[in-house]
């Protein structure tokens, strides 16, 4: 018997197909962007190989947005986005569901819906098959998880429960330990640097949930990225059907400014005894916001100094030749402000001393030098090589609408982007690093060399 889950695995399976034997069409998609009436800016890629569609609906309501002492109520509202929905005004047509009517009902459709927050947005993905009838039924029900989800102090009270039990359980990792200090030094007082605790759980309530929501969620502060086999018109009403319980509004006032990430003055050591076999070594500093106009430099740069995996400089000097690590990296982590660069590595408590002197002796190196002609050529081919992997799916490809979305850069992005890096010079990359990187002035935290 065919069945509407039947339908999605297909589709699913000849997306798959499709992706893989039409990798290279995907950055000569073009993206099309429009503000919706009610003040939604909208980005559409038309993709009709599949009959799929996937769509993210972007919020500025991350988590640089909770309130001082309740880190955690961005995230407590994407949480409760899946708990429960109210009754429609037509309450036989639309019933109230609890959290299993809703898994169900998205069962049934094939469908899928999720909410989610990170530093600097709380987003709300949707995937369902295009068949209209099917589609215009998950659009109605993502609708009422948007704007209407039912936020109850038991279910609340229950998983509160379970996030402190799961943050008590989190803290006793080495891991969990250097992450909360390296946060806590690179940010100081600012909202990425601030972490979820049971205490400020404890002192977030259902009425704040509601608050928030209706504070920061609202029509006119959407962005919407859709990626499938929709057409404007189609992705117009699809866009008007999600956001439509969302209340009426004639335009957004501007939501207060987030203070920019201070830069470090000097550097700063943090050494933690903890009862494990390992170090844990962090070492790192604010680095830029994402739509800098230096990103993919930094981007190629990083890949040549930690980000490369086995061909990256920290990995060579680390660990091939001197054994210190069997793992190092490093990343940078911008956002609408100036996200961590982080170097990261494990190792004996031992040798952590002698494993912080070199990843810090190769990043000052790395920072007054700059690559070879070699390391550069070689990145370059690597990056440019595996692009087609950063987009080879709807939802990666979606990922990617969203960041243009998000951060403003301009449509014709990804057509652009290979073309960018292969005229990017050494002296480009040197540069670029140089201006974001002050290897006299990290943070590094060490956690371990207490035996168990």
């Amino acid at each position: 018997m065919i069945t509407i889950k039947n339908i999605a695995v297909r589709a699913l399976c000849t997306s798959a197909i499709a992706l893989f034997s039409s990798n290279s069409a995907w950055a000569l998609l073009p993206i099309q962007h429009w503000t919706e009436p009610g003040g939604a800016k909208v980005y559409l890629v038309e993709s009709p190989v599949i009959p799929m569609v996937d769509v993210q609906i972007d919020f500025d309501a991350g988590t640089r947005r909770d309130p001082a002492g309740q880190s955690g109520l961005a995230n407590a509202v994407a949480a409760m986005a899946s708990k429960g929905v109210k009754a429609g005004r037509d309450a036989s047509a639309e019933p109230a569901l609890d959290e299993n009517g809703l898994g169900e009902a998205w069962a049934d459709l094939g469908a899928s819906f999720e909410a989610n927050a990170d530093n600097d947005t709380l987003h709300y993905v949707l995937r369902s098959l295009t068949d209209p009838p099917l589609l215009e039924r998950a659009a109605r029900l993502a609708a009422r998880q948007i704007a209407e989800p039912t936020t109850t102090d038991d279910v609340w009270q229950r998983d509160r429960a379970r996030w402190s039990a799961s943050l008590k359980e989190a803290n006793t990792r080495p891991a969990t330990v250097a992450n909360h200090a390296f946060a806590a030094a690179v940010y100081g007082s600012h909202p990425y640097g601030v972490r979820t605790t049971e205490e400020t759980l404890a002192r977030i309530s259902v009425a704040d949930m509601q608050a928030f929501h209706a504070q920061y969620v609202a029509a006119c502060r959407a962005k919407v990225s859709i990626v499938g086999a929709v057409s404007r018109a189609q992705a117009q009403t699809l866009v008007a059907t999600l956001l439509s319980r969302l209340p009426a509004s004639a335009g957004c006032a501007p939501l207060p400014p987030v203070s920019e990430v201070a830069a470090l003055t000097a550097p700063a050591e943090k050494t933690i005894p903890f009862a494990s076999a390992q170090a844990h070594v962090l070492i790192g500093q604010p680095g830029f916001q994402r739509r800098d106009p230096d990103f993919l430099a930094l981007l190629v740069g990083n890949h040549i100094l930690g980000g490369g995996g086995f061909v990256s400089r920290l990995t060579h000097e680390v660990r091939e030749k001197r054994g210190l690590s069997y793992s190092v990296y490093s990343y940078f982590a911008p956002g609408l402000h100036a996200g961590a660069f982080t170097v990261g590595l494990q190792t004996r408590p031992d040798q952590a001393a002698q494993a912080v002197q070199v990843s810090r002796d190769v990043i000052a190196r790395f920072v007054a030098e700059g690559p070879t002609e070699a390391e550069l050529r070689a990145a370059k081919d690597n990056l440019i090589g595996g692009f087609a992997l950063r987009i080879d799916s709807n939802k990666k490809l979606l990922g990617n609408v969203a960041n243009i979305a998000w951060n403003d850069l301009p449509l014709d992005y990804l057509d652009q982007w290979a073309k960018k890096v292969e005229a990017l010079t050494v002296a480009d990359v040197r540069t670029a690093m140089a201006q974001k990187l002050q290897p006299g002035r990290m943070v590094t935290v060490v956690v371990g060399g207490k035996q168990p």
